[in-house]
């Protein structure tokens, strides 16, 4: 037996809070893509997300130790104990994601990693807010001061950074370096915070034209599409995927 595929934006109120354990999921900002004007212009943001650990005791403790001094997997492991925040959005979202975080009780100097699923200015452009940080922006993983780690991340191969919660390679949009979030265990089952790799719900007319690699970004929607019961888009709402039997 085969099964369809399909999907429908999930209602809610911004922040949208997806409870779970070990791991809840609030979509902090949604990102948006907008034409202006007569020419090609567009005004556009990037979603912004917050990746919360159930168990908060964690955070503390986390806090009171520094980053050890094993490599990249215990590294991300320590990292994700705290709270982490996947794409940052633009500058010029600096205050409405500061608003946003302390809506969640989180300032920035709580924020133990910072994941960027690719380099584009309206993902990445809030870094400066978490110096205290570890980072993984696409493939490049760094501690707080410039301390970089390999680590191995492939297609193949995904980073674990707690149970249920990792962070795949997903190429295309950006090239061959973009990552995807994956939070298993929610209230409504794996969400994925994908970045551009879905620019939004319904996008099957325009992701083409956007990506630096089609035929690597087919591959990774697939992949995303098979694993997702919630989809957190790159600017847009997220959306449900529907499975059913044909």
């Amino acid at each position: 037996m085969s099964s369809l595929v399909r999907t429908e934006q999930l209602r809610g109120e911004f922040p949208l809070l997806v409870s779970g354990g070990p791991y809840s999921v609030v979509v902090l900002l949604q990102g948006y893509a907008e034409p202006e004007g007569v020419s090609d212009a567009v005004r556009a943001d990037g979603s912004v997300t917050l990746v919360l650990p159930q168990n908060r005791a964690l955070v503390s403790s986390h806090r009171e130790s520094p980053f050890g001094g094993g490599g990249a997997n215990t590294a991300l492991e320590e990292a994700a104990r705290g709270p982490m925040v996947v794409d940052t959005g633009g500058p010029w979202a600096r205050e409405a994601l500061l608003g946003a975080l302390a809506g969640q009780g989180v300032a920035p100097g709580d924020v133990t990693l910072v994941v960027g699923t690719h380099g584009h200015s309206d993902h990445i452009g809030n870094l400066g807010l978490f110096p205290g940080a570890a980072l993984l922006v696409s493939h490049d993983f760094c501690l707080p001061g410039g301390r970089y780690l390999p680590h191995g991340l492939s297609e193949e191969r995904p980073l674990r950074l707690g149970p249920g919660l990792e962070v795949w390679a997903t190429p295309g949009h950006a090239g061959q370096k973009d990552v995807s979030v994956v939070v298993a265990g929610t209230a409504l089952g794996t969400v994925v915070v994908v970045g551009d790799v879905f620019e939004r719900d319904g996008d099957e007319d325009s992701w083409q034209a956007l990506s630096e690699d089609p035929v690597a970004q087919e591959r990774s929607r697939k992949r995303i599409l098979s694993a997702a019961d919630v989809v957190v888009p790159g600017h847009g709402a997220p959306f449900r995927v529907v499975r059913e039997a044909s």
